[in-house]
């Protein structure tokens, strides 16, 4: 490339005196109108212009580059700024925004430069060919220029564009906003580079949104209130996004939030609203409509950003009074509704599943949504049950969610309020579905220790069943309290849900040692129903029928014993850490298993 080949003691000459020609001879046949040639020495003119931004990028510490580059800038803002006839603007208006916006890289001279370049462009030329020309570069920037340098100059010139446009506003919107969106991901979602600072990108976001805001105020009717659920639905992508590629950088972030906080009330949307998803949901159908528009993909952040929007408020008291919202109303407001509570769990989802999201917010998620579990819960009544169903693949996908949180998170205390926040989540559900819910949870789940734990929940359903049907246990409970307990978890089903752990599906006894927690939970498990039934004198699970006693015996307890036993023996051989520790992990299974063996063979001998 040109610029490789120009030797350093004549270089700024020879390279400012290459691009001086070229630009000339460009201006020279667009003038004549020779468009085809004019073409061909356009593009020779920005193959040269991205040789340097090139060179740029593999050498970023090199000086001489940013000279060039600055030099380059320089002129090309002279020429612009000076009186060029309208042809040559237009002409150069469709490959120069992109090839100077390349050069954003090199230094915030630079940056500076290559965003009054665009400036220039966007005051003198179409609004409407810039937006397509500024579209398409975004759409385009090449592999290694996915950075916020390359986008903060288009990305400046859009607020203009838009304010400039005048006709159809909706529909030029609602066309570009899906590639502004795909740069704002391409920041926040696919560079993980912790020293890459997003901030100025999301700033002009913001500006965007501001300029949209301006349209909206000129419109009436219809058309105001569809470019206004645009907006709104814009705003919630921004503010996912923002809350993805700040990552740790809250202080520095909540400028941009407060900013998104007033947009909210503009678009007349409520905590409330956003956090049970209603709000949402009315913004897709004003703005989208019922056609499946292929335009509905690109914002694929809008519950995160909506679930996002709440958690800011409950993080920040300012971005609250911004978003002109009432923290503890709202709270109060899902308390005392079941349904609303229930679908506030189904948006905080997003927050506990989204893999890019800082950990700081689904902390903060986890302490909302024990928040709005304490207190005097509304429940639903008797006869609402039959609705309540609508709601369980949601609440059995949140409980997913928090089981994610519980497995993965490196903070302890996290770990322990996602897990009090599951638990008071299973506690909100009706008993029958509680137990078909918890059942999908341990059929779906792979972690033994997560299965471990999920048995022991339906342990202490079993036992608390057990004693609010005994009358001196459960003297002490109030009325409504006796009333609202079922019996459901005293069935068949926990024999099944044992089963699946001692004897799984694909046959054989359990992968040892790797599943030691949850055999040792099923062990446990058994050990208690089948003490409970036989001391209470019940057979409410059919544990003590002579099938399923002989069943549990030889298809459950005696190839398990058979395999704990070739462990051991295996492990005993080498006395290493891993062995030792492998050991230490089958003796409480070995323990429990050979205790049910005694406990099975004392009551099959009653049928004999």
């Amino acid at each position: 490339m040109y610029a490789d080949r120009i030797h350093d003691n004549d270089c700024d000459d020879s390279f400012l005196g290459h691009f001086h020609h070229t630009l000339a001879s460009c201006t020279e046949l667009i003038e004549a109108g020779d468009f085809s040639k004019s073409e061909q020495m356009l593009s020779e003119l920005v193959v040269f212009l991205n040789s340097i931004s090139d060179s740029i990028v593999n050498e970023p510490e090199n000086q001489e580059l940013e000279n060039r580059a600055f030099q380059i800038l320089t002129q090309i803002h002279k020429y612009l700024s000076s009186s060029v006839d309208q042809a040559v603007i237009d002409s150069l208006s469709f490959e120069l925004p992109k090839a100077v916006a390349r050069f954003g890289c090199a230094s915030e001279r630079c940056l500076e430069n290559a965003t009054c370049i665009v400036d220039i462009f966007t005051d003198k030329c179409s609004p409407r060919d810039m937006l397509s020309i500024l579209c398409e570069a975004l759409g385009s920037p090449g592999e290694m220029f996915r950075i916020p340098s390359f986008f903060t100059p288009l990305l400046s010139g859009l607020p203009k564009v838009f304010v400039s446009i005048r006709r159809r506003h909706f529909e030029q919107v609602k066309a570009a906003l899906p590639v502004i969106i795909n740069a704002l991901k391409a920041i926040s979602l696919d560079i993980d580079d912790e020293d890459t600072d997003p901030w100025d990108v999301f700033h002009k976001a913001n500006c965007i949104a501001d300029s949209i805001k301006a349209v909206c105020s000129l419109l009436e009717g219809k058309d105001k209130e569809k470019l206004d659920a645009l907006l709104g639905l814009f705003v919630l992508q921004i503010m996912a996004l923002v809350s993805i590629g700040m990552k740790h950088r809250v202080s520095q972030s909540l400028p941009l939030v407060l900013q998104l906080s007033h947009f909210l009330r503009y678009c007349g949307l409520s905590y409330t609203g956003l956090i049970i998803g209603t709000d949402v949901k009315k913004l897709m159908d004003i703005a989208m409509g019922d056609d499946g528009d292929d335009s509905v993909g690109c914002f694929s952040h809008i519950w995160h950003g909506a679930s996002l929007a709440v958690i800011w408020g409950y993080k920040s008291k300012e971005v609250a009074v911004a978003a002109d919202a009432d923290l503890t109303a709202v709270k109060v407001e899902l308390q005392s509704s079941q349904m609303k509570r229930w679908q506030a769990v189904g948006s905080l989802k997003h927050i506990f599943l989204c893999i890019k999201l800082p950990w700081n917010f689904k902390q903060d998620a986890v302490n909302f949504l024990l928040s709005i579990m304490d207190g005097n819960l509304s429940q639903i009544s008797d006869d609402e049950n039959a609705d309540c169903s609508i709601y369980m693949p949601t609440l059995y996908a949140s409980l997913q969610a928090l089981q994610v949180v519980i497995m993965h998170s490196s903070n302890v205390m996290l770990r322990k309020n996602a897990f009090a926040a599951f638990k008071k989540l299973l506690t909100d559900v009706p008993s029958s579905p509680r137990l078909d819910i918890l059942r999908a949870l341990i059929k779906n789940s792979d972690s033994s220790s997560m299965i471990a734990v999920l048995l022991d929940c339906i342990k202490e359903e079993l036992h608390t069943e057990n004693a609010n049907r005994n009358p001196v246990a459960n003297k002490d409970l109030k009325p409504e309290s006796q009333a609202c307990q079922g019996t459901c978890f005293w069935s068949a089903s926990v024999l099944e849900l044992i089963e699946l752990v001692l004897r799984p599906p694909e046959g054989g006894p359990p992968p040892l040692p790797e599943f030691c927690d949850a055999v040792l939970a099923a062990l446990n498990l058994y050990r208690f129903v089948l003490i409970t039934e036989s001391t209470g004198k019940t057979n409410y699970t059919g544990v003590l029928s002579k099938n399923n006693l002989l069943r549990a015996y030889n298809e459950w307890l005696l190839p398990l014993r058979t395999l704990v036993t070739g462990i051991a023996v295996e492990n005993r051989k080498d006395w290493d850490q891993l062995s030792s520790d492998i050991l230490c992990g089958l003796n409480p299974v070995e323990l429990v298993l050979y205790r049910c063996i005694e406990l099975v063979e004392e009551h099959v001998k009653i049928f004999s």
